[in-house]
């Protein structure tokens, strides 16, 4: 996309659309930001910095005329991309990007894309430790953390780009092109947003879309879509899954995983000092172990980093302890497949707090697990009387005004050695910042508890 004096319109101003309005006025481009929401309701600092920087910034609707008169159009990852003022542009044949594959046709890093509905971040972090701990000078960011555009713009070189991917931003990927793309699962999410569940899908096998001869895809093969799923062209597949089959290049066995590259020797690696929980992180895990031998790191660096990578914060992230009852705090579980990770990964009695902003999906798989495991459930936010006629008749379960509320409700009805969960399977958009917001309050709700 040519930018020096071109006429280019960033539609949304979140995260990643501020960094790409700061790129675009240093490229020399005129810029305009359409953004719905209405300027009082902008953070001040952010509309004088669009002042500043001499944007024209147009707040309360997506204008027609606006996106019309554009000679280049970026799309920020929360804007739905069926909005008829971009139907209308992309009719007159105006060029429209998302912000990642802008900054992907800057740079001639090797990208590391991890994509999935779960895991994910860990995932994405996870390598960028590895690579540190390996010597090698790495990127990380993407969809966690910092944008592409911002390590585009920048001085900085490094050897490796570990780039978190979600689905929004795939949908607006044309010449993005990972030398090595891992897809960790794919279950239902994001319903709101997509029109099917197929539709959701092909938007994350669009990873591998430009991958070539020498390129590596990394799938769960354990997953009902990439089991059957062969990526294009002569890109080197590389699957791995619990059990041992014969064209798996990593799989459970004990206490630990093997992997390797095939042709290549086979490593163990023990995952009893591995810290993060659950058979998820075991399967994140063989992910990552296989991506660290593409990248030529030694196994005894990977090893040690599975001995010592601590997690992220909001992702089964123990939160507290007190009169012998554990509080997890994994407010990252936004959707109906996470929970049910969650759930799966205790063997005690839990008291679930769920509950947030309905995404469309489904909450019986969640029941048919949770009643296995959780005494009782805590229902909070927008979604909580559609979860009460999916528990009804199934798990017990109370309704909870706040989350201090859920919290308090919880411990009280709580006997030592259980598990107070947050695993929402919700987003935190009713209630909430973001899901971080939302695990913040639930920390503290837990002090407060301490301190009460």
């Amino acid at each position: 996309m040519e930018l020096k004096s071109r006429k280019i319109l960033v539609v949304g101003l979140g995260k990643s659309g501020r960094s790409v309005v700061r790129y675009l006025v240093r490229a020399g481009a005129e810029v305009t930001v359409s953004e719905m929401k209405k300027e009082k309701d902008l953070e001040p600092g952010l509309v004088q910095e669009m002042r500043t920087l001499g944007v024209t910034l147009e707040t309360g609707s997506h204008r027609t005329d606006t996106f019309i008169r554009a000679e280049g159009i970026v799309v920020s990852p929360g804007v739905p991309l069926d909005l008829p003022p971009l139907a209308a542009a992309k009719k007159k044949g105006i060029p429209v990007k998302g912000e990642m594959d802008l900054a992907a046709e800057l740079i001639h890093t090797p990208i590391v894309a991890v994509t999935g509905t779960n895991g994910k971040s860990t995932v994405t972090a996870f390598l960028g430790a590895l690579l540190e701990n390996a010597g090698h000078k790495a990127f990380v960011g993407g969809n966690l953390g910092t944008p592409l555009i911002d390590y585009a713009a920048g001085e900085g070189e490094a050897d490796v780009a570990v780039v978190e991917v979600s689905s929004f931003q795939l949908d607006t990927m044309e010449s993005f092109h990972p030398v090595v793309a891992i897809l960790l699962n794919i279950s239902p999410d994001h319903l709101d947003r997509y029109p099917n569940y197929e539709a959701y899908v092909q938007s994350k096998l669009k990873i591998f879309k430009n991958q070539a001869s020498g390129d590596f895809a990394i799938l769960n093969d354990d997953d009902e879509v990439l089991a059957s799923f062969e990526p294009p062209g002569e890109v080197s597949v590389l699957r791995y899954g619990l059990k041992n089959r014969q064209h798996r290049q990593a799989f459970v066995e004990g206490k630990g995983i093997w992997a390797g590259l095939p042709g290549k020797a086979t490593y163990y690696f023990d995952l009893e000092k591995c810290p993060l929980p659950g058979q998820h992180n075991v399967e994140n895990m063989m992910a990552a172990a296989l991506a660290g031998l593409t990248l030529n790191v030694e196994p005894s660096v990977i090893q040690n980093t599975m001995d010592h990578f601590p997690g992220l914060p909001h992702r089964l992230e123990l939160a507290g302890r007190l009169r012998e009852v554990d509080f997890y705090n994994d407010s990252k579980a936004t959707n109906v497949d996470a929970a049910i990770r969650s759930v799966a990964s205790f063997d005690r009695p839990i008291l679930l707090i769920a509950g947030g902003r309905h995404k469309g999906s489904d909450y019986a798989p969640l029941v048919r697990v949770a009643k296995q495991r959780v005494k009782k459930a805590f229902l909070m936010g927008e979604s909580k009387e559609l979860m009460a006629k999916a528990f009804e008749g199934h798990i017990p379960f109370v309704l909870a005004e706040d989350m201090r509320d859920a919290v308090s409700k919880a411990f009280s009805m709580a006997e030592p050695h259980d598990v107070v969960l947050l695993a929402p399977a919700c987003s935190s958009f009713d209630m909430f910042e973001d899901y971080t917001h939302r695990g913040r309050a639930f920390k503290e709700a837990v002090e407060g508890l301490a301190h009460g």
